[in-house]
């Protein structure tokens, strides 16, 4: 099996637990707060590990607090960084109110900034895919982002356009969901309310439908506890796959992992709706812990699948 390149923003979540989001002038109590490793590129790079799915995290490194915070991290796992860079370290402060739902207050740094010198690192025989993430691509820096994948086309595109999907630049994205590699366009990889926002259209086999059109492949569309609705290459319509039942605890994260594993398991030569079963069942797993990815694959009594 060959390597995922996982690129984009590994950062320190600092994690704040609170009854709901304060009105403006008032004073609020919260529970204890977190850090941990955080970033899409990360949760799907850790995702993709949790499957034994082949991936290459590159996600540079910045000074300051949070860069060493984020470099030890990844030491304590094994893991390089891809690049070191002189600019200081982001984080992500992530609002957690009681019923699990997160918002995000971002402090961008050196994890967002991305350079096409520093993918002649990889060894691309050994590559036959690469995820990016809207948010590097609304960055400055984005640009050379849409020139590295479109210098290879031989790389299936997971694209994960994230929930500020209209402030990236239109040409950008016109350019990414252009491209056409040897299996299509970029898969798409997003949410409800990314899918009406980008689309202009509220229903979602609407959305996807208007969505497939642009890139020539197949996407997802996650829809919270229903599960996702998903469509495949080429397909006249599409079909929903049900969620699994989750208790609510912290939504940090879920999209990534949903995403991890949807490519794990279409590495593992998996269908659609297979992979997206699987997808849905991290999902949950997600959803129903505090933090961002299993540190293991239950047993075969578990609902979650086994690596195969």
């Amino acid at each position: 099996m060959k390597q995922t390149l996982v690129i984009g923003s590994t950062v320190v979540d600092v994690v704040l637990s609170l009854p709901r989001l304060p009105r403006r002038g008032e004073d609020i109590n919260i529970g204890p707060s977190v850090c941990r490793l955080g970033g899409c590129a990360y949760n799907v790079f850790k995702t993709l590990r949790l499957f034994q799915s082949p991936a290459q995290l590159c996600s540079p490194v910045g000074s300051g607090i949070y860069g060493r915070m984020v470099e030890e991290g990844l030491a304590r796992e094994g893991i390089e960084p891809f690049v070191r860079l002189e600019a200081e370290n982001g984080c992500c402060y992530c609002l957690v109110e009681a019923d699990g739902e997160r918002s995000f207050l971002s402090w961008h740094g050196a994890e967002y900034l991305f350079s096409r010198s520093w993918m002649k690192k990889p060894d691309y025989s050994r590559i036959d895919s690469v995820f990016i993430c809207g948010i590097e691509v609304e960055e400055p820096s984005g640009d050379e982002l849409v020139e590295f994948v479109l210098e290879h086309p031989e790389l299936d595109l997971y694209f994960a356009p994230g929930p500020r999907i209209t402030r990236i630049p239109r040409r950008r994205v016109e350019r990414l969901l252009a491209r056409r590699g040897a299996n299509g366009g970029p898969f798409l990889h997003l949410n409800e309310a990314e899918a009406a926002a980008f689309s202009g259209k509220n229903d979602v086999a609407t959305a996807a439908e208007v969505l497939a059109k642009m890139t020539g492949n197949g996407l997802v569309i996650t829809l919270g506890e229903r599960g996702c609705y998903c469509r495949e290459k080429d397909a006249d319509a599409g079909f929903f796959v049900p969620g699994a039942a989750a208790r609510v605890i912290d939504t940090v994260g879920a999209g990534d992992a949903h995403c991890g594993a949807l490519i794990a398991g279409f590495k593992q030569g998996r269908g659609l709706r297979e992979a997206c079963g699987i997808a849905n069942k991290i999902g949950a797993a997600v959803v129903g812990m505090h933090g961002t990815t299993p540190d293991s694959l239950p047993g075969e009594d578990s609902p979650l699948p086994l690596p195969g």
